[in-house]
């Protein structure tokens, strides 16, 4: 990362009690292309994208710096990002790093997205201290506010964009 927050973070492999967080590799393609195409992930971020489009122009590793594969007994079962945040005009917490994630449907419900972002989250301000690190989603999106209470974050402000509330939180350093 550098001082301005410009470039990705992407850490060492992360090992938890049931995952792995590690970078993306050729084997994981057709999990992101799954990811990206399933309306049920993608219900509350514009829609899914064509599985035909993704196929054709998803590269045969899915790399990308910031982006980080959640793997679950050998498997894919989500991806998890920690990149860049680029403000607009009403996104105030301007150089800091975006937290996201996305989780295949058979992986909801099992606290995976908690563990695996808690990990990350930890690593990163192990590595980065005194970085701030931001998260959006739409309000109706419950169990995404949830968690990013869970995770810590703290609501700032809600907003309109994309034609539905969204809620935007941040993760502030520990003094």
């Amino acid at each position: 990362m550098t001082e301005a927050g410009n470039a990705a973070w992407t850490p060492d492999p992360i090992v938890t009690e049931r995952l792995v967080v590690r970078e993306p590799e050729a084997r994981d393609r057709a999990g992101y292309i799954d990811l990206f195409s399933s309306p049920e992930v993608n219900a509350y971020l514009g829609g899914p994208q064509p599985r035909e489009t993704l196929e054709e122009r998803m590269p045969e590793n899915p790399a990308k710096p910031g982006v980080l594969t959640i793997e679950r007994d050998g498997a894919m079962v989500g991806m998890v990002k920690l990149a860049p945040h680029t403000p607009d005009s009403h996104r105030r917490e301007a150089g800091a790093v975006e937290l996201g994630y996305l989780l295949l449907p058979a992986a909801w419900g099992h606290g995976y997205a908690a563990e695996a972002c808690a990990a990350v989250l930890a690593r990163f301000t192990a590595e980065r201290p005194g970085e701030a690190v931001v998260l959006y989603t739409q309000t109706a999106n419950e169990p995404s506010v949830r968690l990013a209470a869970k995770l810590g974050f703290t609501e700032v402000e809600r907003f309109e964009a994309f034609g539905a509330e969204q809620w935007f939180g941040v993760l502030r350093p520990v003094a």
